[in-house]
């Protein structure tokens, strides 16, 4: 399997299908580089070149103790980014890997890279605070970290619901898309997972977002529960430079069903323009 060792020796599992213009993909929490399989196809299969990693912690990299934080999230990155020495990159970030995308962006710059597309993204801040009163209560992520600790397996069998949007009526929400979220969830390590809260929720990305200086696509369903549209990519638009707004009415979070079929549209025409 293809690794990238980065500075403090932690390996970064990684795949890269097709050829073309890279498209590189940044997984949300608690999933890896599987939860994009479907996007690495569709883009393999249209003469690009698909690459995804497993953040440090999760799925086939290494499970750290130390380093599990935005700035090493976005150092990994560009690890990756360097190692393949890859050009005109179009970034794609789910959730947290909307927050690796943008504060990679913020760090590192844009001269890798042609264009970003931020899906249900974190940015530019999750944590309810007086200048962001629309954000989550720090007792709900703390909950969230409660959960983890006492019983992690069956925390993430119930967060595959609202994830999808699986408590909605009419949702078409499969049993085996509660599974595969269950089985790429439960391969992060305990550590690893419960950092990232922290990470995905309390990191103001507020001037990365300022800074890049390349289009970005925001992409958002108005029924995420995981991410409300209002403090993040209705906010986020309102930074960027060079934004283009994309919402889906009623959907969820995660990707599945026809909201996969949707955005797969999305992402096509944006590599394309």
């Amino acid at each position: 399997m293809p690794f990238v060792t980065t500075a403090d020796e932690t390996r970064i599992f990684y795949k890269d299908w097709g050829s073309g213009q890279p498209v590189v993909f940044s997984h949300g929490w608690p999933l890896n580089a599987d939860a994009w399989d479907g996007q690495l196809n569709l883009v393999a299969s249209h003469g690009f070149r698909g690459i995804a990693h497993d953040r440090r912690g999760h799925g086939r990299s290494t499970q750290t103790w130390d380093g599990n934080d935005m700035d090493t999230y976005a150092d990994d990155l560009a690890a990756l980014i360097e190692a393949l020495d890859l050009t005109d990159v179009v970034l794609v970030g789910h959730s947290t890997g909307g927050g690796e995308v943008t504060r990679y962006l913020g760090r590192h710059g844009t001269g890798r890279v042609a264009k970003a597309v931020l899906l249900g993204a974190v940015p530019p801040l999750m944590l309810r605070t007086p200048d962001n009163p629309d954000g989550a209560p720090i007792e709900a992520l703390d909950q969230i970290r409660a959960a983890l600790l006492a019983d992690r397996s069956q925390f993430y069998q119930d967060l595959a619901v609202p994830f999808y949007g699986g408590n909605r009526d009419g949702s078409t929400l499969t049993q085996g898309v509660r599974d595969q979220f269950w089985r790429l969830a439960m391969q992060v390590g305990l550590k690893a997972a419960y950092d990232c809260v922290e990470q995905f929720s309390e990191t103001d990305f507020t001037a990365d977002l300022r800074s890049i200086d390349v289009p970005v696509l925001v992409v958002h369903g108005d029924d995420d529960q995981m991410v409300p549209i209002g403090p993040s990519a209705l906010r986020a638009v309102e930074l960027l430079q060079d934004a283009t707004l994309v919402v889906h009415e009623g959907r969820p979070h995660g990707l599945f069903g026809d909201y996969e079929a949707e955005f797969d549209e999305d992402l096509l025409a944006f590599l394309r323009s």
